[in-house]
């Protein structure tokens, strides 16, 4: 409130002495604001000449006077036919121009680089020749650069153009926000006058000051937001000053400050920063104004080349006499073929985006992270500098959290094969996971609480790994996307991102049904980023039966699914068996469990039964075909043993002598006549005969 007294008391200061300078102003001839003077016979006794007032045929402007004009002033197109003395009284530049020129006889001066124009120049003619004129904010600034370039300073003669013209500005239009904003819009075709005469420093300040006054004390009028899609012009809006009761949204200034050429847009942000305005705000100005210079920032287009684009939402601003006028956004009509409008539609898009990313505040959350990616997406179009897309990348990863799945879809606007750029995606993942790494670790985040930040960091970790996932179903169905960059970009986070992996299992099948030329080996080498232990009973059954997956990948997933069943199963058990031999305050702790699990196989899906029966099956069998492998391999095992056994045998009887082979020959034919004797026993009836035949072979094996 202190404040806004004081800014009011300021501006009461500044009244009364603008008025006073008013007054001083009507004795000298000259009318303020808002005054037109007539037709009525102005004479300029001081001069010595009489006139009766300006009059223009075409382009050419005369004075009526009492003598004829000697002084030929063209400055583009238009020429004016004068006199001297009263010019060269008041002019520097042209007294210099006439008397030091060589011809003494000099009659036509061409000034085309005059800044204002011959409009500028028709006021300050009449200012010499004691004409009244009409002061305002869409002249004043033409008018006073035009006023330093003719040198019209107080050393001719007191209270000469450059003393009025810096009273007014001074005085009347740094203290209105509506006039500030319309004299900077008018030094767009000023430059380098109205820089170096600090025209647009001032407004860009006053402007500032005013953005970030208290709500609650503003009383001037403003644009405000607009409400329907076309805006009308500065020359048709009314005044909406709002009342006492009134409230005032923070955001009042955006519509305004919206018109402005993107090089002063950027001085009044830059004042605003330094004014400490909240970051929040200017990041919605910055967007409001991306959104109407930026075409297709809000469309999502895709290519600007041989388009003409012009928004009718944005305001529009014009003055007379100017060669093109702007419509909003970037449209300007100009002279030339297609291409060359195109062009120069792509060269300013360009430096629009150059110039926002240079001024987004560094706070994260300043601006959304969808305007971050359609800015970027026009940046890769437009091919802006690389370091200021290095830049605006960082700034993505800052709070890629946010983003969405039509936001990441950038084209590939290189010479690349695949439709979307995937590099651009995985280096916004880096991004977020240095920056997530980088939090972390700071000390400033370690006065929270740890649990919080560890929590949010893996709900961000969890947005981004299902962010990733849909992308990459999306951009998988490109077929030329190789393997390698899709393996990234999946294992670009780590394990504990991802809760469940239903969504990169989506985009596997995704990718291996649009590429069905891909080796056994590239399938599984595809399906090792995915863990089969986090896929849900869904995703399990759809993998039991998918043809286009390997089969280790499948009996991965039943044995996976088995083990999680069997564990359910075997937890159910033993809910039961501690229910049954408990009391009734246990049986009646463990009833609502089983209830739910009821529950739960009630509500599975029958197609689900049937399926896991046919699952089982195959397990089984799979079982009986490895316990089968599992008994060649012993059998195969004794039999290598054998053979070992043999061949060493075989190696020993080389270093035998021949007494000991010939007794282990003796010895073996002992044995087979052994053999033969008692299968010839066998047939024999009596015991007598048994006992003779035995002791005939003891004697024949002494002998």
């Amino acid at each position: 409130s202190l404040k806004a007294s004081i800014f009011s008391l300021v501006q009461e200061s500044h009244y009364c002495e603008s008025d006073l300078f008013f007054s001083m102003w009507e004795s000298e001839g000259v009318t303020p604001n808002g005054r037109e003077y007539g037709g009525d016979v102005l004479t300029s006794t001081k001069h010595g000449v009489k006139i009766e007032g300006f009059y223009q045929r075409a382009n050419s402007w005369y004075v009526s006077a009492d003598i004829p004009s000697d002084l030929h002033v063209q400055i583009g197109e238009a020429n004016f036919y004068l006199h001297k003395y009263p010019l060269l009284s008041r002019s520097g530049k042209l007294n210099r121009m006439l008397y030091d020129s060589r011809e003494p006889e000099l009659n036509k001066i061409a000034m085309d680089d005059l800044p204002g124009g011959p409009e500028a120049f028709e006021l300050a003619a009449k200012f010499c020749y004691g004409v009244a004129i009409d002061l305002t904010a869409s002249n004043i600034s033409g008018l006073r650069c035009a006023s330093e370039y003719l040198e019209m300073t107080e050393d001719l003669e007191e209270g000469n153009l450059i003393f009025k013209t810096e009273a007014f500005l001074s005085y009347v239009v740094l203290s209105s926000w509506r006039d500030s904003i319309i004299v900077l819009k008018n030094s767009e075709k000023l430059s380098p006058w109205a820089e170096n005469l600090q025209i647009v420093r001032r407004c860009s300040e006053s402007i500032a000051w005013k953005a970030c006054a208290n709500p609650k004390g503003i009383r001037w009028s403003y644009t405000g937001r607009a409400q329907k899609v076309s805006s009308p012009s500065w020359n048709e809006m009314k005044d909406s000053s709002p009342s006492r009761n009134q409230l005032v949204p923070p955001d009042w200034w955006f519509e305004d400050v919206s018109i402005l050429r993107i090089d002063h847009f950027v001085r009044v942000i830059t004042a605003i920063k330094v004014k400490g305005m909240r970051f929040e705000l200017i990041g919605a100005g910055i967007m409001h104004y991306a959104t109407k210079w930026l075409p297709g920032l809000a469309a999502n287009e895709t290519s600007i080349q041989g388009e003409e684009t012009s928004i009718n939402s944005s305001s529009s601003f014009s003055s007379g006499g100017d060669n093109g006028s702007w419509k909003g956004g970037l449209h300007m009509i100009v002279a030339g073929t297609r291409d060359e409008t195109s062009s120069l539609q792509t060269k300013d898009q360009r430096m629009v985006i150059e110039s926002l990313i240079s001024i987004i505040p560094p706070q994260k959350d300043s601006v959304s992270c969808s305007f971050l990616l359609r800015l970027l997406r026009m940046a890769n179009m437009l091919k802006v500098a690389h370091a200021l897309i290095t830049d605006l990348e960082k700034r993505v990863g800052m709070q890629f959290e946010q983003a969405t799945l039509s936001d990441l879809l950038i084209p590939c606007y290189d010479k690349s094969e695949t439709k979307f750029d995937v590099d651009l995606v995985q280096r916004l993942l880096e991004h977020f996971l240095i920056q997530e790494q980088t939090e972390g670790c700071s000390p400033s985040r370690q006065t929270f609480s740890d649990h919080k930040h560890v929590g949010s960091n893996l709900n961000a970790k969890a947005r981004v790994a299902r962010l990733v996932d849909s992308y990459l179903t999306e951009v998988s169905r490109d077929r030329n996307l190789s393997l390698t960059k899709f393996q990234v970009l999946a294992e670009a986070l780590p394990e504990s991102a991802r809760v469940s992996d239903d969504g990169l299992y989506r985009a596997i099948d995704s990718y291996l049904k649009a590429h069905p030329t891909l080796t056994e080996h590239e399938r599984k080498r595809l399906c090792r980023v995915m863990d089969c232990q986090k896929l849900s009973i869904d995703a399990c059954m759809h993998a039991a039966q998918n043809e286009r997956l390997p089969l280790r990948v499948v009996v991965q997933v039943l044995f996976s699914e088995q083990i999680k069943i069997s564990n359910a199963l075997a937890n159910n058990s033993s809910l039961k068996s501690g229910g049954g031999g408990g009391g009734g305050g246990v049986e009646s702790q463990y009833q609502p469990m089983v209830t739910n699990r009821k529950t739960l196989l009630e509500g599975t899906p029958q197609s689900f039964q049937e399926g896991w029966t046919t699952a089982k099956k195959d397990i089984n069998t799979l079982k009986f075909e490895l316990e089968s492998v599992k008994t060649k391999y012993l059998e195969l095992q004794h039999d290598m043993e054998n053979l070992q056994k043999n061949f060493d045998k075989v190696m020993k009887q080389k270093h035998t002598s021949a007494w000991t082979s010939g007794w282990k020959k003796l010895s073996k034919l002992t044995k087979i006549t052994n053999g033969e004797n008692h299968d010839i026993g066998n047939h024999i009836p009596t015991s007598e005969e048994q006992i003779k035949k035995n002791a005939r072979r003891w004697r024949n094996s002494i002998s």
